[in-house]
């Protein structure tokens, strides 16, 4: 099946607007026309306030620097900074001259950094902001290497206009379809596409103010917060550190928060907590990475505040579908974008797209998992979609359990049943055993305390243990948890704040 057409998405904005998301031929491009906001906010740095015509300049400024180190299109060059303008200015910087940007997590130590730059084929790598000692094995072992400073300044240099669609844009870590670390490579046609997919679906998405929480070295933080903030002519708002996430909303007063479901369950906890609205003067949140219960969107609802649900991957530039409609479908994760194409195989969600990665970088035995001889990219997910078009993710299909009589259960799907209550914040469902004992499946739950401190705790957990066994008993047998267990502590995170799934038997 094919996606919608562009113009299923009209109807959820003006046609003014709507007009105005067009696809630039590259990432150079884009930031050329952005620039064009002159005035307006850029970027907002805690001390530091940047004008689009300002950072422009800077922009122009540090090509220049590069070019002069010996940087030219074509090449590999990482970025090793925290989320800061710094980081903005050197993304476009590189990726204006036809480079090939590797976003670095900032997190890696010096001996990784230089692993990776190797992997990956690096020249040089851009850091600052007291991250330049990390680039210190690199700088002695890798011959020719070259170390660039975010602060560099040279010749203003303008972007290059023979940059083409197809050509690399970004490499971005992900674990992929299989779980081991590599490097998505994204194209500019990739990227851009990504870019406007984010814009879709929003009334009022030129000139908001977005605030940033997310990791740049993450995909949705790269591309639906900094790339969308930039193409809209929206101010992106700095975040530096998430335990100021609160005050920063309070300082810096955003209206979209693009986020992950287990910082929009904090706000909500914390709003129940001080009896105030945690969220501020945000309107939008724009919310993925993880499943979103259905019980976040009813409640953010409450306090003013839609969420967007959607979907994607690295390998498809962050998007592939977004919920425009969240309250009538909360448990979807919307509606697939244009220019793309579907299948279902065995229950799996196969793509092809303009958003879709050309591949993993120096990886070929992944790229022969992850791709068809014809092309399709299997996503390791899945799914269904209803009679409206709309999709729906299931669970992934590395995480499906085989049971002793030959039934599959996939985690995911049982968990949503669960999800959906609204006394339960997480749940993770496993195979366990005692000792050398008969595998079964154990449920773990992370009660929503928020919903339960109306109750003394011997009625509490009489209420969570009621809706708890009435789910299990509308499952069918073979899906049905044989042990319970309430947790006292929330499960183990990603960076990205994705609970980590307990390995498997085996």
């Amino acid at each position: 099946m094919k996606a919608n057409d562009i113009s299923f998405f009209e109807r959820f904005t003006d046609s003014e607007t709507f007009s105005r998301l067009v696809y630039h031929k590259s990432v150079g491009e884009m930031w050329e026309a952005a620039a064009s906001y002159g005035d307006r906010h850029a970027i907002e740095d805690k001390e530091t306030v940047l004008t689009y015509s300002e950072l422009d300049v800077l922009i122009k400024k540090l090509r220049g620097y590069c070019a002069g180190k010996g940087i030219v299109k074509g090449d590999r060059v990482g970025i090793l900074l925290p989320n800061s303008a710094d980081f903005v200015k050197a993304f476009f910087a590189l990726s204006g001259m036809g480079v090939t940007v590797a976003v670095l997590p900032v997190q890696l130590d010096p001996g990784t950094v230089f692993g990776v730059s190797m992997m990956f084929g690096l020249k040089g790598i851009v850091s600052g902001c007291g991250l330049e000692e990390k680039l210190a094995v690199a700088e002695a072992k890798k011959p020719g290497f070259v170390k660039l400073l975010s602060d560099g300044e040279g010749p203003e240099t303008g972007y290059d206009k023979d940059v083409q669609p197809d050509d690399d844009c970004v490499i971005m870590f992900t674990g992929g379809t299989t779980g081991r670390s590599k490097g998505a490579l994204l194209s500019h046609r990739n990227i851009i596409a990504g870019t406007v997919f984010g814009c879709y679906s929003l009334k009022d998405v030129f000139y908001r103010r977005y605030i940033l929480c997310l990791p740049l070295s993450h995909v949705f933080g790269l591309v639906r917060n900094l790339m969308c903030s930039v193409y809209t002519g929206s101010t992106l708002c700095i975040c530096r550190n998430n335990k100021d996430l609160f005050a920063d909303i309070g300082a810096y007063r955003p209206d979209v928060l693009v986020t992950v479901p287990a910082l929009v369950e904090m706000a909500l906890g914390l709003s129940r907590l001080f009896k105030k609205n945690m969220f501020g003067t945000i309107e939008y949140v724009i919310c993925g990475a993880a499943w979103v219960p259905p019980y976040l969107i009813t409640e953010c609802g409450k306090l003013g505040v839609t969420i967007y649900p959607g979907y994607g991957l690295t390998e498809s530039a962050n998007l592939v579908s977004g919920n425009p409609t969240p309250a009538e479908k909360p448990e979807s994760v919307g509606i697939p974008y244009p220019g793309q194409e579907f299948k279902l195989v065995d229950g799996e969600l196969w793509i092809k797209g303009v958003n879709i990665m050309k591949g993993y970088v120096g990886a070929p035995e992944e790229n022969a998992i992850a791709f068809t001889e014809d092309g399709w990219f299997k996503t390791g997910d899945l799914a269904k979609f209803d009679e409206d078009g709309y999709l729906y993710i299931t669970g992934r299909t590395k995480e499906i359990i085989v049971l002793s009589n030959g039934e599959n259960v996939s985690p995911a799907e049982v968990e949503a049943h669960y999800d959906e209550l609204n006394y339960v914040q997480d749940c993770q469902l496993f195979e366990d055993a005692d000792g050398d004992g008969p595998h079964f499946l154990h449920l773990e739950i992370v009660p929503r305390k928020t919903e339960l401190a109306q109750f003394d705790a011997e009625t509490a957990n009489a209420k969570l243990m009621e809706a708890v066994n009435k789910v299990t008993e509308s499952l069918p047998a073979y899906q049905r948890p044989q042990r319970i267990t309430v947790r006292t502590s929330d499960f183990e995170r990603t960076p990205a704040m994705k609970i980590k799934r307990y390995k498997k038997f085996g």
